[in-house]
């Protein structure tokens, strides 16, 4: 079989995904190689605001604008870290980059641009991150638990969170609601 990379592709959890980190998440794939994917929830806030993030950090927020941004759950793995994924790339001590558009830092010195000067303005703040050993992707995707299409830059960054998940389906021409294993609201 031969491998394909996922990097800057969404994952759409099917609707029969059981476990509860993943249930109706679309994730945004950093990194996809032989030695396993990474990824970030880009749809599952948490009960928590940038601004409040920042001050437990010690940082304050000048761009109030930002105050009220979501942080995000990103997945299971390290959730006392926070990671922000975001465009342009840029100059930061710890990033991985994406495609010559994005990148995902991990790096404190990104938030403290963020707090004074409100750059970069394209951005997602979450909490953790998905992960993936070498094959356990590959194998999900041969369980049929995700849906796989190109990411849109648009859907990471200007919709809002409750909208991700709908949209990337669109690109694949599938309604949520015919997704969906009962009936219900989207």
């Amino acid at each position: 079989m031969h491998s394909i990379n996922l990097t800057d592709h969404f994952l759409i959890a099917m609707p029969a995904m059981v476990d509860s980190y993943f249930s109706r998440a679309l994730v945004y794939v950093a990194e996809h190689n032989d030695r396993g994917a990474l990824g970030v929830i880009v749809n599952r806030p948490i009960d928590m605001r940038l601004g409040t993030l920042l001050e437990k950090i010690d940082l304050s927020l000048e761009a109030q604008d930002l105050t009220d941004l979501p942080v995000l759950f990103g997945g299971p793995v390290q959730t006392d870290r926070g990671f922000v994924l975001h465009r342009p790339i840029g100059q930061w001590q710890s990033t991985l980059v994406v495609n010559k558009h994005v990148g995902l830092t991990s790096s404190r010195d990104i938030l403290q641009s963020v707090a004074s000067s409100g750059q970069p303005r394209d951005l997602m703040v979450a909490l953790g991150y998905a992960g993936w050993s070498a094959g356990q992707l590959e194998h999900e995707l041969a369980q049929n638990a995700w849906l796989t299409v190109p990411a849109e830059l648009r859907i990471l960054f200007e919709l809002p969170y409750e909208e991700r998940l709908a949209s990337a389906l669109e690109l694949l021409g599938v309604n949520l609601t015919h997704l969906a294993d009962q009936a219900g609201h989207a």
